[in-house]
């Protein structure tokens, strides 16, 4: 779910509402397309991925199993890091990393199309909000 959450960074651009102007909206999707600002977003969580697979949880397992001695929390070994306690291989961080680049490119993408689309639904949103005004009058008739 973690994976899921952190390769979906770049998709959360998309659930904003409509930029108020176009040029709002181009700024968006220049940033998303530009292959610098992809490698800044895979690099950044590479490196945080990276070093939360170092973080040492022996102490954090040594308190759960004071708490709970049935738990296997007892088992993990006082220098084990997240890494080693989720069975991650060392590659883990840079496909990651590797995963936001495709997914910011895919946004980007995505992006692009509702850009071209926006006047579009600009022009759908006004109409069905024109066609609800004259049925809520109809109703009141």
């Amino acid at each position: 779910m973690t994976r899921f959450a952190l390769v979906a960074l770049p998709l959360l651009a998309l659930a904003a509402p409509l930029p108020a102007s176009a040029s709002e909206m181009q700024g968006a999707v220049a940033t998303l397309n530009d292959p610098a600002t992809q490698d800044r977003m895979a690099e950044t969580i590479t490196a945080m991925v990276g070093a939360l697979m170092q973080m040492q949880v022996g102490p954090l397992a040594k308190a759960v199993a004071q708490i709970d001695p049935e738990s296997d929390a007892a088992y993990i070994p006082p220098d084990a890091t997240l890494g080693e306690v989720a069975g991650r291989d060392p590659e883990y961080a840079e496909r990651m990393g590797d995963d936001v680049r495709a997914s910011t490119r895919m946004a980007g993408h995505a992006a692009s199309a509702l850009a071209a689309y926006a006047p579009v639904l600009k022009d759908m949103a006004r109409d069905l909000a024109a066609q609800w005004e004259r049925e809520r009058a109809d109703a009141r008739r």
